[in-house]
């Protein structure tokens, strides 16, 4: 059941009627459906919320401005490779436990991965156009034509993942100097704790903060962090 924005069940007496034409005139009608799946779990009530439709409607513009960062490429990126073998997991296995609001959530952070690189090609579009597919059927199978690929989108194969490939290679940690970030720095996902604080110390931003000065504790938060206490 979908409350109104005051938490209480809509009426008429209330006041807090959503009309859901007026939605579709002013966000479409994949944004009224996107978001009706995103508002929270199906088994629960959750109230409307004026500020994350037009989050919805964000969502979707930057799923239309990637075209911008369209590039060549028949097969994913290092880059994006674990991240799309991570993103097809998840989409697939919360469509079939009907968990539509982690599914729809998976994807942005995908995109927010797609965005952290700066382009995208034209097989991960075609992989990001198919998952979106069941949440915005319209904007993705237009956008399906606009980029060229064959046929219609929504009689196209559901793409597989390697589950090989959903561990990242890689991870992102911030590098800290009593508990002040001075660095990122990108290591092997696998790495000891004395390899990541030697990296870490590596960096020209650490190396120049700890030099001269007493190192008191190293710290390796493993995927998170190295913090580095000094006097």
């Amino acid at each position: 059941m979908i409350l109104g924005e005051n938490g209480e069940k809509m009426s008429k007496s209330r006041g807090n009627v959503v009309n859901p034409d007026d939605i579709i005139r002013d966000y479409g009608a994949d944004t009224m459906r996107l978001y009706e799946m995103f508002i929270g779990d199906f088994e629960k009530a959750a109230p409307w919320s004026s500020a994350s439709i037009k989050g919805c409607k964000r969502f979707l513009d930057r799923i239309c401005a990637l075209t911008d960062i369209l590039c060549d490429g028949n097969e994913y990126s290092k880059e994006l490779e674990a991240s799309f073998h991570k993103t097809i997991k998840k989409v697939s296995a919360d469509i079939e436990e009907l968990k539509m609001n982690t599914a729809i959530a998976s994807l942005m952070a995908l995109l927010n991965d797609i965005s952290g690189k700066g382009s995208i090609n034209k097989a991960e579009f075609k992989t990001l156009l198919i998952l979106l597919n069941p949440f915005a059927p319209h904007i993705s199978e237009e956008l399906w034509v606009t980029c060229g690929y064959d046929g219609m989108l929504n009689q196209t194969k559901w793409p597989t993942f390697d589950e090989a490939k959903c561990v990242e290679s890689t991870i992102e940690i911030v590098a800290q100097i009593n508990g002040k970030i001075k660095a990122r720095l990108n290591i092997p996902a696998d790495i000891s704790s004395d390899d990541a604080i030697a990296l870490a110390k590596a960096e020209d931003a650490v190396a120049a903060e700890i030099a001269g000065k007493t190192v008191i504790k190293e710290l390796y938060v493993p995927k998170k962090l190295v913090n580095i206490v000094v006097k």
